[in-house]
Parts: C-alpha cells; structure tokens; sequence
C-alpha cells in the first residue's frame, strides 16, 4: 500500500491576506503539486476567513479535477458550503476565534450530538473524517457516528522532544492499529516537517499524512516542487 501525501496550501493564501490583494493565489501551486505527484490539496475555510476565502474552494473547483480535503468546524454554515463545494472528503475539526492554529482534536463526546446533526446533513458522496487526538475511546465514537476515517492529531507529538516525544509516537501508534483494525481510514496530520516525520513513517498502519505549514515555509528555499519532493523522499 502507498502511503498518499496531501498537501495543505493554506499558508500561501496567509501570505496573500497579509496583504488583502489577489497574489500569491493558492490555487496557482496546484499545477505544481500535481506535478509533484502529491495525491491531493486540503484548505481549511475557518469560520474567520483568515486565510483559505470561499472563492478559493470556487475556483479550485472550476479549474481541477483532483483530490480535495476540506477542513471545516462542524457548523451549518460550513455543511452548506461542502454541499455545494463537493469536495472528495471533509475533515471536521474543532476551531477557537483566537488561536493561531487548530489546537487539539475534536472532543467526540462533548460534541456527540451536534457532529451527528452534521455529519447527517452532508451529501453521502462526500466522504468523512474527524480529526480526533490519539484516544481509543474517540476512535470508537468515530466509528459509531460513520465516519469513513479520522485524522491523527500529532500536534503534541511535533511540539515534544526526547522521551516525552518517544511516549507520544507510542499513542500514536497504539491509535493507528487500533483505528486500522476498525477499517478506519488513517490519516495524521499537524506540525509535520522533515526533522519530526521519519520516526512516525515507521507506523505502516498511517495511510495518508496532510502536511502544509513546513512545505509552504521551506519552499521559500527550496521551491515548492522540490520542498514536496523532500517529504515524498521521508514517507517513501
């Protein structure tokens, strides 16, 4: 099985807000990413429109017939947006005005019943994860609400070192087996780079990591291609 790359371009639309103009348009660096061979995009429309802008998914959609992960809170606005967008899968993941990114995984059973009401209101032909922390009991709840998957939240594991970075790649671990044995699809994703990635590639049971921030910043030394290429090399 070959583990899928998907590549998160909402830095380059932060880069354009700076600015509040029309350049660097994200949409743009899909030529190269698909040249890459990177297996798809993901954009996260926040509900405070800081980065990724509704005319973006608009015209990723009229331009591309190629994989789309959206990111979005679990809210009606956004399952109206999905709906008409179409995306190929839609990542539930939780959101706070103030933060500077997504700070945690969804909390499964606080939410229990408004991510049901969501999940029920999305078309069947898009397909759903939840981005859920590296918690068994979590992993069931995703099950029972039908997601076709979840992403792995290894943001704790980005941010430790040493031992404490060795316990947090152990849960991770012990969540992707666990998640695969229930036919979850698996994913992982936040704070990912290329010093942070080689020990969790060895978790054959992790299908598909999203990574943006560290690609968007080392291609302003590398390039885009080759900043993609230097993560392709890790997970293969």
């Amino acid at each position: 099985m070959k583990t899928k790359l998907n590549i998160n371009i909402d830095h380059i639309a932060t880069l354009r807000q700076a600015r509040e103009g029309d350049f660097p348009n994200p949409i743009d660096s899909i030529k190269i990413i698909r040249k890459a061979k990177a297996n798809g995009v993901v954009m996260h429309l926040r509900e405070d429109r800081r980065h990724i802008q509704l005319k973006d998914l608009k015209n990723f959609k009229k331009k591309y017939n190629f994989h789309l992960n959206l990111e979005m809170a679990p809210t009606l606005e956004m399952v109206k947006i999905a709906n008409k967008i179409k995306p190929d899968v839609v990542t539930l993941v939780p959101e706070k005005r103030r933060e500077l990114t997504t700070e945690g995984g969804l909390n499964l059973r606080k939410n229990y019943a408004k991510l049901k009401k969501i999940i029920m209101l999305l078309d069947n032909d898009i397909k759903i994860m939840l981005f859920i922390d590296p918690i068994k009991t979590q992993i069931k709840l995703a099950l029972e609400l039908g997601a076709y998957g979840i992403e792995i939240n290894t943001g704790n594991y980005s941010e430790k070192s040493g031992l404490l970075q060795k316990k947090e790649i152990g849960r991770i671990k012990k969540a992707a087996i666990y998640s695969s044995e229930q036919n979850l699809f698996t994913a992982a994703g936040h704070g990912l780079n290329e010093k942070n990635l080689p020990n969790l590639v060895k978790i054959k049971q992790i299908e598909e990591y999203n990574i943006g921030h560290s690609i968007i910043s080392n291609s302003i030394f590398y390039g885009l291609y080759e900043s993609i290429k230097r993560i392709q090399y890790i997970i293969k």
